[in-house]
């Protein structure tokens, strides 16, 4: 099924077979009743626990409570004739605001679409885009927490698939979108500053700003990224013939290419091939795993060169490290996309985004709703949900707060400090079980002081500690991190970027009814400005030094100049990028 979409942790329900009675591949409108029918009568998973018919989830994973809220309020229509339209501009150019125009059928689309999640069923629309019509494209709802942590009636996130009748049918040569609510994200722009400096370096999905019509009502602005298909890799390497796989979220961090012996069932838990199921496949999968898990340290580099693109993974982790990807492979991993090219070489493409900048915050404007849990878990105080004062500590939410396409889940296990490294002063905590190195106790995603030789004993991401023990590989690495300090966080050149960005969608947040963030958290986070801080005797200044907790500054939490300047900083005074890497790093061994 072209561009299905994925449940939190669970297999999607297949349905189009059993009920597609035409045996055109697709489910019309009678054929769909039958299949919702069913599904009230036999539910699945693809629900949370408490859902009526035609309702969606009535709570999130593991039966956390989806929060509880008014309804929102509704957008303004508007028709085609309204929008300006750019059949000139590329699908993902960003200096525009594309209006993307979806209809259904029925006025009851939003709950068609929730009976259906997390199955192979799409349902039929018209889609219009800069005054052309595409017919029957497939509509589903996608996400795990982006999903599940929000009511219906709220902006949740779409998958789209041109091909679902007319397998050739495309928009502006895709035939596939994946338009994201930006949950956890008030700024709206953490999926496309971190797509946009890590395709200076790998390859990785491009990502934009539209406006979404629904039923002729505005839902107001999404963040359009890339779909990893075999398009997205013949573009970016040679033929696009080989294996694909997606590496969902995971909670328990057990997708981190560790080796876990010669059983394929243990892989085929971890890793979800998206391309032709090819045991051939799973066995370089496996070898590859094998290889960077168990080589001797001294013969690591010569044996991963023919099957692993290393400097490509070099770039992944530094990017993953100095923007602070609280969805990232250091911290989960998990959320990312893997590569087998045509000539047995594996590379590491990001996967979701969203999540980075220690931005952390989402959920609804003014914080969790009473009652509700929200983002900072229940009892999460006013604000722990929306970029308000950011709490740390067991049940705050922090940078790890649940974000785009993450179950709720405990912090992640022991990972600390290099095994005899020295941390700088002011910087991470050492770590320690529940405390890897610049995560508090109860926070999952780290801050400006973010170590970036964390994970060097965490045998669960041998990317990490295996590779970064290589003394000349450890060394590129950090050289990547000092690039990446040194000019993607340089706030004068991203600065301009950031504030067009603001400019080109201001308006359209001021009219978004169903954002999950406010319009003062949207503007706080993109300004020019750095927020105040208190300064000795009681008054404020400008934020000059580390805040008091990773991700946190008086008066609102981080924002996106406070991050780069900070974070910047910190890392270019960092010991690890001011001295020779020529020491060895003894390798993570099996406690």
């Amino acid at each position: 099924m072209p561009g299905g979409p994925g449940g939190p942790g669970g297999v999607e329900r297949q349905l189009v077979k059993q009920f597609d009675v035409s045996g055109d591949g697709w489910l019309n409108a009678e054929e769909r009743a039958a299949a919702r029918e069913f599904l009230r009568q036999n539910p699945g998973n693809q629900r949370g626990p408490g859902a009526g018919p035609g309702g969606g989830p009535g709570a999130g994973p593991g039966g956390r409570a989806r929060p509880q809220r008014e309804p929102a309020a509704p957008g303004p229509r508007v028709t085609p004739a309204d929008v300006t339209n750019h059949p000139d501009a590329p699908l993902y150019d960003q200096t525009i605001l594309r209006t993307i125009f979806i209809d259904f059928e029925s006025a009851e689309w939003e709950a068609e679409l929730a009976d259906f999640y997390n199955t192979d069923v799409e349902v039929p629309a018209t889609l219009t885009v800069d005054g052309e019509t595409y017919p029957q494209v497939g509509v589903s709802f996608r996400g795990a927490s982006s999903y599940f942590m929000i009511p219906a009636g709220h902006k949740r996130s779409f998958n789209v698939s041109l091909d679902l009748v007319n397998p050739q049918q495309r928009l502006y040569g895709h035939k596939t979108l994946n338009l994201l609510n930006s949950n956890g994200d008030p700024s709206f722009l953490s999926t496309i500053l971190y797509s946009n400096m890590a395709r200076e370096h790998i390859a990785a999905p491009r990502a934009n700003l539209v406006r979404v019509v629904v039923n002729g009502e505005s839902w107001g602005v999404y963040v359009s990224v890339e779909q990893f298909n075999r398009d997205f890799v013949a573009e970016h390497f040679d033929g696009g013939k080989g294996a694909r796989w997606k590496v969902s979220g995971s909670p328990n961090g057990q997708s981190g290419l560790d080796y876990v012996g010669d059983d394929l069932a243990e892989y085929r838990r971890r890793y979800q091939i998206k391309s032709k199921d090819d045991e051939k496949d799973w066995r370089d999968l496996v070898n590859l795993c094998r290889v960077l898990s168990t080589t001797p340290t001294e013969h690591l580099e010569e044996a991963l060169r023919p099957i692993l693109d290393i400097d490509g993974a070099l770039w992944f982790l530094a990017l993953d490290n100095v923007l602070v990807n609280s969805d990232g492979y250091w911290v989960r991993a998990s959320d990312y996309n893997l590569y087998k090219d045509e000539k047995g070489m594996f590379h590491l493409i990001p996967h979701d985004m969203n999540e980075s900048f220690a931005l952390g915050g989402g959920g609804f404007p003014g914080g969790a709703p009473p009652g509700g849990g929200g983002r900072g878990g229940p009892g999460a105080p006013p604000g722990a949900g929306g970029g308000g004062p950011v709490p740390i500590g067991p049940g705050g939410a922090g940078i790890g707060g649940q974000g785009q396409d993450r179950p709720p889940q405990p912090p992640p296990g022991g990972t600390g400090a290099p095994p005899g490294g020295q941390l700088p002063p002011g910087g991470a905590a050492p770590g320690g079980p529940g405390n890897p190195g610049g995560v508090q106790r109860g926070q999952r995603g780290g801050g400006v002081n973010l170590d970036p030789l964390i994970g060097m004993d965490d045998l669960r991401k041998p990317l990490r500690s295996r590779l970064l023990a290589v003394p000349s590989l450890r060394a590129k690495y950090l050289d990547n991190v000092r690039t990446l300090a040194e000019k993607s966080l340089d706030w004068s050149v991203i600065g301009p970027f950031i504030a067009r960005q603001r400019t080109l969608i201001e308006q359209a947040i001021a009219e978004d009814t169903k954002k999950l963030s406010s319009l003062e958290q949207f503007r706080r986070v993109t300004s020019d400005q750095l927020p105040p801080m208190p300064q000795p005797g009681g008054g404020a200044g400008e934020a000059d030094a580390p805040p008091a907790g990773p991700g946190a500054a008086p008066g609102g939490g981080m924002t996106l100049r406070l991050f780069f300047e900070q974070r910047r900083r910190f890392l270019l005074n960092h010991p690890a990028l001011n001295q020779p890497a020529t020491d060895p790093i003894a390798p993570a061994q099996e406690q």
